[in-house]
Formats: C-alpha cells, structure tokens, sequence
C-alpha cells in the first residue's frame, strides 16, 4: 500500500478533506494528513517558512525510506520549500492548487497592506467587531479574522515569501494539479510551476476553482493512483 503524507490549506479543520481520504482509501493508498501549526494546531509563537520546514523535517525523519508529500494551496508552499531543502526525503511530490508565486497586483498589494493595518491595530478594535469584520472582508479573507495573533503574523510571513526562485531546484518527480477557474492561485501559477519544475506533469481539472480535492475528488483521487 503506497502512503501519501498531506500538507492541507488555509482552514481551521479537516471535516472537507473526509470524501476525499475515503477515496484514496478505496484506492489502497494511505493518507496522513498532517495538523499544521497556526491552523489545526497551535501555534506558541511567529513562525517563517523555514519554521514549518524543520517542523516537517523532524515528522518525515520518524518514516521509513522517501515520502510521496501533497501539499495544497498553502500546504503546497510548504511541501515546495521542503522539497527543496531535503530532496532526499523526497520520492514524489503531488501539488494541488499550489500557492507560492508571490503576485504584486493591485488587488493583491491592498490584502497585505489590510493584513498589516489589522495586525496592527487588531488590539484596539477588539471592542468594535463590527469595524473588524469590514477590514477582514476588505481583505477578502473571511478565515483571517478568526486567527490569533501568532498565525496572523506567521500568514503575512507566508503570503510574502515568494516560492518562484526555487523552483528550478525541485528535483523530485512531480506531479500539479489545477482547477482551470481557480481565483485564488491562478492558472498561469500552475503553468509557471510545471514550467520551472523539470521533472513534472500537469493536469488541469476542468469546471474547477481553487479546491478540486473537495469538488472534483473522484478525478483528482484517479490522476494521483495513476501517477503514484
């Protein structure tokens, strides 16, 4: 039986996830999807890529032999960074979504200048939920306003670290899979990565936006067992 390891998104829980673990079950395939520090797991204090790095270095030196690592969206990121970092825990990597390709659009530069606004001033607007719910849906990020201080912080760090310069240095096979109708990480990111990944493969999920593990899982759960 071959096992996955899973980096998961943004998100405060795993309930989504459940269909499509249930389906990579049904295709002998482990998963253990992992609780990632600041999103289904605590977090005690600020932390940098580098940090999530070592914290997923530490669980793979407890496996046996070279992982098959999936990351979505911002698990993506992550397993990017790692994957760079320790090509040699490394078998195959499976990106859903990604995220990584930093963007300085208009739209984009004003969600980090809000992300910034609120970390900073978050304390003071405590009384006034109201006014904060405004900031957070100026920012278009409805998750952002339920994080605490140390995962607000740990977001900006992420959501300013730009994954592109590494690209070209990921040696393990890899697989990228991407909603054509994705919002979030577009689809010129996806093409970009395959393009700047030499060994990858690139399969587009049609009709789908940002989470095809969730919408289209029977497809997406099928193109994994046949790479796998």
């Amino acid at each position: 039986m071959k096992k996955i390891i899973i980096l998961h998104g943004w998100g405060k829980t795993l309930d989504k996830w459940a269909d499509f673990l249930k389906l990579l079950e049904k295709q002998k395939i482990e998963a253990d999807i992992l609780k990632i520090p600041g999103l289904t797991q605590s977090l005690d204090k600020v932390w940098e890529i580098k940090d999530y790095v070592d914290w997923l270095k530490n669980i793979t030196d407890k496996e046996k032999g070279k992982i098959i690592l999936l990351g979505h969206s911002n698990g993506g990121r992550i397993a990017l960074a790692f994957a760079r970092e320790f090509p040699q825990k490394i078998e195959k990597l499976i990106l859903v979504d990604s995220a990584g390709i930093y963007h300085n659009e208009l739209p984009i530069r004003i969600k980090r200048i809000v992300f910034k606004a609120i970390a900073k001033i978050g304390k003071k607007l405590t009384s006034s939920e109201k006014m904060k719910n405004i900031l957070y849906k100026a920012a278009r990020e409805s998750d952002y306003k339920d994080l605490d201080e140390n995962t607000r912080q740990t977001m900006i760090n992420l959501i300013s670290t730009d994954i592109k310069p590494i690209l070209p240095q990921i040696k393990a096979p890899t697989l990228i899979i991407w909603g054509r109708e994705d919002k979030i990480t577009p689809l010129s990111d996806g093409i970009l990565m395959n393009k700047l990944i030499e060994n990858s493969e690139f399969k587009i999920i049609e009709d789908a936006r940002h989470s095809p593990i969730f919408t289209n899982a029977d497809e997406v759960a099928k193109i994994i067992y046949e790479y796998i």
